[in-house]
């Protein structure tokens, strides 16, 4: 345990370098700024905004908002989009007359990174140019493959998540979603990590429907947990408060937190964890309508000089009364397009619900939505769910593929029922049988269908599918994604042959074996029509 401490200290050194006055910091790394206030504040928190502005010899300007971190300390957190820089900045403070806040000044050149890490080294996220895809800012394409281990944040250990991100990473995943924080008002339980019916609380005021009285030793730690993901090229999705089930749905705070509370937590992520690599979920397991919810993505759009990818994840009912909404319509009918046409909303993530269905629909509607956003199905069926029968095995690898195929080219989610609560042994109680299994959050990870999830981006690694379309219309109603004349992508369940139009004759195609990755030779497009090897599952790749 004492060498993983060590060694997260030193991961955390490395991506937090700390310059006051000068520096080099490499492109993409984050320098971490410390101010010490010279006057007393009742509740740091709430009581006075800090920020700083960061400017180059090109003028480019950066504003970045500063988070309190305890004590008299607050801290900023930047990290230069260029290698060769000379910047300067500069703080402020709504309470000008803090010296120890408000006009400090400093200095830093930023440099070339040459971090082995691509996830760092490419850049921080952002939308691509045709607003269907996350790319780097280094515009290198980010198919999402993500997992939903929400409970990290509150239940996992350090040593739990490196052990997590390891595996995970090995099986081609590049992004987890994450409750920020354990939103269940009602939750009871010891505050503690790894521990029965615990978890850690982010506020002391939580159970009491606020978010006022933080805890600021929470969020040190949250800061080991986002660095290990980084450090293994996971990008963290951060969703602030609940607004659904949330964790063992005893009434989530997010549908009746103040909207003021919201958007302040929300800028408090932002200056934490904005300077890395990093997607805002905005709206949670819910319609996108609750209380802060558009306050936020206005704030997010204003302080996120970054414009780091920011967006909406939605219940299953979007355009019928659920049975478990009882009656009450406001859960439902949204569509999954609330805000759509607001420029602060970069995607939108329908969720199927865990009923074991493979509907496609969904993201079949958000595709086609303008103005044109990232879309997918942000919460297939858990693998597990409903003591342990629904979503088993490949049923999940059909699910991503055809997930992919009918618009949701965003990327795709893999879930499984006691890793999202991160349940700590297969006999913790406090769950309902729907939503439960007999695993713990480790024996959930070794369930088959992860892997074919996980090979769904192993597959597709080495091609640009940032904007690919939908283009059903070359294949007879056949599932293909294409960008015409360059790259071609067919998923058929059953294998049989697909005919693409006006395929040039100049590309290659390669059979793909989806559960394996295995591959074969690859073939010069001579003729239009191809033909899978068997009835089994097959990828088409066909390209430059």
């Amino acid at each position: 345990m004492k060498a993983l401490l060590t060694s997260i200290f030193l991961l955390l050194y490395s991506f937090f370098l700390s310059a006051q006055s000068t520096g080099n910091i490499p492109q993409w790394n984050t320098l971490e700024i410390t101010l010490s206030a010279k006057e007393t504040y009742k509740n740091p928190y709430t009581d006075v905004d800090v920020w700083a502005i960061f400017i180059n010899e090109e003028n480019d300007e950066f504003k970045r908002p500063a988070f309190w971190d305890g004590g008299n300390k607050w801290k900023v957190r930047f990290a230069p989009n260029d290698s060769k820089g000379s910047w300067t900045w500069k703080s402020y403070a709504s309470n000008s007359r803090d010296k120890g806040l408000n006009n400090q000044k400093g200095s830093f050149r930023s440099i070339e990174n040459t971090s082995s890490n691509k996830l760092i080294k490419k850049g921080l996220l952002k939308m691509s140019k045709g607003h269907r895809n996350i790319v780097h800012n280094s515009n290198e394409p980010f198919l999402m493959v993500g997992d939903t281990p929400w409970a990290i944040p509150f239940r996992a250990t350090l040593e739990q998540v490196e052990y997590y991100a390891k595996e995970r990473q090995a099986k081609g995943y590049n992004t987890v979603l994450l409750m920020t924080l354990q939103p269940d008002m009602k939750a009871e339980g010891p505050n503690k990590r790894n521990t029965e019916l615990g978890f850690k609380r982010a506020f002391e005021d939580l159970s009491n429907g606020h978010l006022n009285e933080i805890n600021i030793d929470y969020f040190k730690y949250y800061d080991g947990i986002i660095e290990t993901l980084i450090a293994h090229e996971i990008v963290p999705v951060h969703q602030p408060v609940f607004h659904g089930f949330g964790w063992k749905g005893l009434e989530v705070l997010g549908k009746t937190i103040a909207p003021d509370e919201y958007e302040r937590y929300c800028k408090y992520l932002l200056a934490r964890y904005g300077s890395s690599p990093a997607i805002w979920l905005l709206g949670g397991d819910h319609n996108g309508k609750d209380p802060g919810v558009l306050e936020s993505g206005e704030m997010i759009e204003e302080w996120d000089c970054y414009a780091q990818p920011t967006g909406i994840h939605y219940n299953p009912c979007d355009d019928y009364l659920a049975d478990w909404a009882n009656g009450e319509r406001e859960h439902c009918f949204h569509n999954n397009k609330t805000y759509h046409d607001k420029e602060w909303l970069d995607f939108q993530w329908a969720q199927t619900g865990h009923d074991g269905a493979h509907l496609y629909h969904k993201v079949e509607r958000m595709y086609n939505y303008l103005p044109i956003k990232g879309a997918a199905n942000g919460e297939p069926t858990y693998e597990g769910m409903r003591d342990g029968k629904k979503g088993l095995g490949w049923w999940q690898g059909e699910e991503a593929w055809m997930q992919l195929m009918h618009g949701g080219t965003m990327g795709v989610v893999y879930g499984a029922a006691t890793l999202w609560q991160w349940k700590i042994s297969a006999t913790e109680k406090g769950w309902e049988s729907w939503t439960d299994q007999a695993t713990s959050w480790k024996e959930a990870m070794e369930l088959e269908g992860s892997i074919y999830v996980g090979m769904v981006g192993k597959i597709l690694s080495d091609y640009n599918l940032t904007d690919i379309q939908k283009r059903w219309d070359l294949s007879n109603n056949k599932p293909l994604l294409a960008k015409e004349g360059e790259l071609y992508i067919s998923y058929l369940n059953n294998g049989g042959a697909i005919e693409i139009k006006n395929i040039p004759l100049v590309l290659n195609y390669q059979w793909v074996d989806p559960k394996t990755g295995k591959t074969l030779p690859l073939s010069k497009v001579s003729k239009s029509m191809f033909t899978a090897p068997n009835h089994n599952p097959w990828v088409l790749i066909i390209s430059k």
